[in-house]
């Protein structure tokens, strides 16, 4: 079990029976420069339906690289990778995923390409939209290239989950861009003083999960054991939400 707490949290008005609930995991994988057997157990034992990975493969031999990852994983590849400069969605069989597209910030000489991916998936009657991103180190970089995945989430019509590593703490011009309008996972579960990052010295917030209005937050956790530790240098963000019926 992790040491982290998970909070039971009210549900989306309306909702009623037909509601579907979703596990989501959102995780730096680091590249897999890590204890990947302990990355696996930790994904495994958590049982998402669809995980949002930065720092997945996107150089040479990609395709078969996250396809590996996610046959590791005990899921499949939705979309991302070199499309989307290493940003990755992965989903059990009980999600269907209608379709998928990658986005690319604008390159600075010197730094990092980065981008976000997003894939429309559906369980039962529940449609949303899942997306995630890894945004610069640099702090003159990111208030842009989150402007630009905000513009892609803000176009969207079906309710959104979002997984990001911002590589900023709450507060943050970047971070607040993101969340405008959005419901972060943390904060509604009253877990927002839990560390991502770094597993050796948690003392930052960078990785978030936000949601739309529309879905309720079930339970949020921060994972934090000794496999998570030897895993990723980022914790794992869990979250079991509960997705509104067809829209």
């Amino acid at each position: 079990m992790s040491k982290g707490h998970g909070v039971g949290q009210v549900q989306s008005p309306g909702n009623g029976d037909s509601s579907v609930r979703l596990r989501v995991l959102s995780y730096n994988v680091h590249g897999q420069r890590d204890d990947v057997d302990a990355l696996a157990e930790v994904v495994r034992s958590l049982e998402p339906d669809v995980v949002i990975v930065q720092e997945a493969p996107r150089r040479f031999r990609w395709r078969h690289k996250c396809a590996a990852l996610a046959d590791r994983l005990g899921l499949v590849v939705a979309a991302g990778g070199l499309p989307a400069l290493g940003n990755l969605l992965l989903t059990s069989l009980r999600v269907q995923v209608y379709r998928t597209w990658c986005q690319q910030y604008p390159l600075t000489p010197g730094r990092h390409l980065r981008g976000g991916v997003f894939a429309e998936c559906g369980i039962g009657t529940s449609r949303f939209v899942l997306a995630g991103s890894h945004l610069s180190t640099d702090p003159t970089e990111r208030p842009g290239q989150a402007a630009l995945f905000k513009q892609e989430l803000a176009a969207l019509r079906l309710p959104v989950v979002v997984g990001a590593d911002l590589n900023e703490n709450s507060g943050g011009g970047a971070w607040r861009t993101v969340a405008d309008g959005l419901t972060d996972a943390a904060v509604v579960a009253d877990a927002a003083e839990r560390f991502t990052f770094s597993c050796v010295y948690p003392h930052n917030r960078i990785d978030a999960l936000f949601v739309d209005p529309r879905i309720g937050v079930l339970d949020y956790d921060v994972v934090d054991t000794p496999q998570t530790r030897r895993a990723s240098d980022h914790f794992p963000i869990r979250a079991d939400l509960l997705l509104p019926a067809a829209l």
